[in-house]
C-alpha cells in the first residue's frame, strides 16, 4: 500500500505539471515549491526552537490561527514555521506577521519529508483538522517528534475506519495527541483503539470572539443603514443570490441589504447588479448622498466579519453549492443566521438550528417565510439573537485547552 500511495503522489505531481500552463493554482503550486530547500535553509535559525504548524488552506489556517497567536503570547521562546498545501491559503497569508517562516509544504515524498524535518528540526508539530501525510507522519514518528492534530473531526464513514483503511489507520497510531471538536469524534477514535484524545472544541469560536473584540466601526455601513432594518448576506454564490434578489425585487422598500459576494470581482458584481431591480451602490464608490440605494454591495475582501455587527439578520452563502460559509462570524454578534440546504456536514449549522439561533431554507418560499418572521416578529428575532450569541460564548475555550496540553 505504501508503494501505491507514493506512486499516487507522483501521478498527482505529474498532473499538476501538465496543468500548470493552463491553470493558475497548479502553476502557483509548482512554482511555490521550486527550490524550496535552499529558500528554507536561508530562513531557518539554526539555534531556533521551532513549532511547525501545517494547514491545507485558508479555512484550516483560520482554525489554527488562535493557537499560533497563543503560542507566541504564552511561549515566546518558540519560533513558528507555518506551511500550506494550497496556494489559496499561502498566497493570502504569506505575509502573516505571527509566524517566523511561512512556506509551502514540499510534496509528500520520503526524501522531502526527511530533508524538511531535518532542516527545521521542530520540537513539536501541529497539523490542523484533516492533514494526514504518510511520509511526513512516518518520519516524525521515527524522529520521535510529537505530532498533534487539532480541530479534528472524525466520522465512522471516513476511510481510516473502513475495512480497506488499515494503511491510513496506521497513521493515527503515530499521532501524539488528538484535540477533537466534539464528543462524537472522540468516541469514533476510542472505538478504533486510540486513547490520546482531548475534546477541546473548535478554535473558530475563539477566533470570531477575538475578531468581534477587535472589529472596527464602519461608518459607511452605519450611514447606509440609517434607521432601517438591515440584512447582511455574506459570502453569497449564484444560488443564494437568485433567491435573495427575488425577495428584494418583490419587496424593494421593506429592508435594506448589504451583499458581500464570495467572488467580489467586477464581472461577478455586474451579474449580481443585473439580478436586482433596485438601486445598488458599491462600497468602493460609496457616497453619503447615495444612501437612498436599497442594496450596498461589498466589492472587497476582509471586512465582512465587521459588517455583521450592523445586521438584524444574516444570510450566509454557499448552501446551494459546496457548503455554507462561516456562520460564527455573524452569530457572535447575536445575529440570527439563515442558510441553504447544503449544511449537513457543518456541526455549527446543525447546532444553531437546534438551539434556535439559525434556520435553513431550501427554496424561495421558505426563505421569504423565515426572513419575514425574523424581521417582523420582535419576540422571535430576540430569542434567535440571544440563542446565536449564547451558542458562540458557550463553545469558546478550545485554544486554552490545546495550549495547556501541547506547550
Amino acid at each position: 500500500m505504501r508503494l501505491i500511495y507514493n506512486i499516487g503522489i507522483r501521478i498527482y505531481l505529474a498532473i499538476l505539471w501538465l496543468a500548470s500552463p493552463f491553470n493558475r493554482k497548479a502553476r502557483l503550486w509548482i512554482s511555490g515549491r521550486k527550490g524550496w530547500y535552499q529558500k528554507l535553509k536561508d530562513k531557518v535559525d539554526k539555534d531556533g526552537r521551532y513549532i511547525w504548524v501545517h494547514c491545507a488552506s485558508l479555512g484550516e489556517f483560520e482554525q489554527g490561527r488562535p493557537v499560533i497567536e497563543a503560542i507566541k503570547k504564552e511561549a515566546a521562546g518558540y519560533k513558528i514555521i507555518l506551511t500550506f498545501f494550497s496556494p489559496s491559503g499561502y498566497e493570502i497569508r504569506k505575509n502573516y506577521g505571527q509566524a517566523d517562516i511561512i512556506c509551502y509544504m514540499p510534496a509528500d515524498s520520503r526524501r522531502n519529508a526527511e530533508r524538511f524535518i531535518d532542516l527545521v528540526d521542530p520540537e513539536k508539530v501541529i497539523f490542523i483538522k484533516y492533514e494526514y501525510w504518510y511520509n511526513y507522519i512516518t518520519v516524525l514518528a521515527e524522529r520521535q517528534i510529537p505530532l498533534y492534530i487539532i480541530s479534528a473531526i472524525f466520522r465512522k464513514d471516513q476511510y481510516f475506519f473502513k475495512w480497506y483503511g488499515g494503511f491510513f489507520h496506521s497513521l493515527l497510531n503515530k499521532v501524539g495527541g488528538f484535540y477533537v471538536q466534539d464528543n462524537q469524534s472522540a468516541e469514533v477514535l476510542r472505538e478504533a483503539g486510540l486513547t490520546n484524545i482531548t475534546v477541546a472544541g473548535d478554535t473558530r469560536f475563539d477566533r470570531v470572539i477575538e475578531l468581534a473584540e477587535k472589529a472596527r466601526s464602519i461608518d459607511e455601513i452605519g450611514l447606509f443603514r440609517g434607521g432601517e432594518k438591515l440584512v447582511v448576506a455574506g459570502s453569497t454564490w449564484k444560488g443564494d443570490e437568485e433567491i435573495i434578489a427575488r425577495y428584494i425585487n418583490r419587496y424593494p422598500e421593506r429592508i435594506k441589504w448589504v451583499i458581500a459576494p464570495h467572488e467580489p470581482g467586477n464581472a461577478n458584481i455586474e451579474r449580481l447588479e443585473k439580478l436586482l431591480a433596485v438601486r445598488c451602490l458599491r462600497f468602493s464608490r460609496f457616497r453619503a448622498e447615495e444612501c437612498d440605494a436599497r442594496v450596498l454591495i461589498i466589492d472587497n475582501i476582509g471586512m465582512l466579519s465587521s459588517v455583521y455587527r450592523y445586521a438584524h439578520v444574516a444570510v450566509i452563502g454557499g448552501g446551494f453549492g459546496r457548503g455554507i460559509h462561516n456562520l460564527l462570524e455573524a452569530a457572535c454578534w447575536g445575529v440570527p443566521v439563515l442558510f441553504g440546504p447544503n449544511h449537513k456536514k457543518f456541526r455549527e449549522a446543525l447546532e444553531l438550528k437546534e438551539n434556535g439561533g439559525g434556520k435553513s431554507f431550501t427554496n424561495y418560499t421558505e426563505f421569504e417565510e423565515l426572513l419575514n418572521e425574523l424581521m417582523y416578529e420582535q419576540a422571535v428575532c430576540k430569542k434567535a439573537s440571544e440563542a446565536a450569541c449564547n451558542y458562540v460564548k458557550e463553545n469558546a475555550g478550545a485554544t486554552h485547552k490545546i495550549i495547556a496540553g501541547i506547550i
